[in-house]
């Protein structure tokens, strides 16, 4: 379920649950490998290059997901890094999990 948002965050028939500010664009997969990974191209256009890697595992009911920012360029310095973290918690773990009803 949780990669299937990932991979489709639009899905017919879901909550929505990806809601981009201004200073952000719609991401595109990259790269899917059912059920454990997807990476998606940058949200920021003021960083095109950057991808957002998630790691998904099962546990009992669960999945647990990290997901880890990379970038090829250099690392941002510690304010956008501390920006780009907390909107990925965000999406994540308030929108995304909100939208299962927890």
């Amino acid at each position: 379920m949780v990669f299937d948002s990932l991979v489709d965050p639009h899905k017919p028939g879901t909550r929505p649950w990806l809601n981009l500010h201004r200073d952000e664009v719609e991401p595109h997969v990259l790269e899917s490998e059912r059920p454990n990974r997807v990476v998606w191209s940058s949200l920021w256009p003021s960083r095109p290059d950057d991808e957002v890697r998630f790691d998904l595992a099962a546990a009992r009911d669960e999945t647990l997901l990290k997901f880890g920012l990379l970038t090829p360029d250099n690392p941002p310095d510690e304010k956008i890094a501390g920006h780009l973290r907390y909107r990925m918690n965000v999406l994540l773990f308030a929108d995304l999990r909100y939208s299962y009803g927890q």
